[in-house]
C-alpha cells in the first residue's frame, strides 16, 4: 500500500500497523454472521439502484457511504492474504 493510500485504511492517529487493523477485520466478518452483514452492508450501499431525479445530497451522502463499505471489503481482502 502507498503512502497516500494510507488514509483508507487507518486514521492518521492510529499507532496499529494496517496490517494489524486489516487482519482485524478480516476476523470479525469471517463466518456466516459476517457474511451475512457483509452482505447485508453491500445491499444497501453499493448494489443500491438510485432514481435519476434523487437530490444531489442524497448521492453524496449515498457515495460516502459506498465508500465506507468498500474500505471495509479492502480490509477485509488485505486482512486474508
Amino acid at each position: 500500500m502507498s503512502e497516500a493510500d494510507a488514509w483508507l485504511f487507518a486514521p492518521a492517529n492510529d499507532d496499529r500497523p494496517p496490517d494489524e487493523l486489516a487482519r482485524r477485520f478480516a476476523r470479525l466478518f469471517r463466518g456466516e454472521d459476517g457474511e451475512v452483514a457483509l452482505a447485508h452492508l453491500r445491499a444497501l450501499t453499493i448494489e443500491r439502484r438510485t432514481p435519476p431525479d434523487m437530490p444531489e445530497a442524497a448521492l453524496r451522502h449515498l457515495e460516502g457511504q459506498r465508500s465506507v463499505v468498500a474500505a471495509i471489503e479492502a480490509l477485509i481482502a488485505r486482512g486474508r492474504r
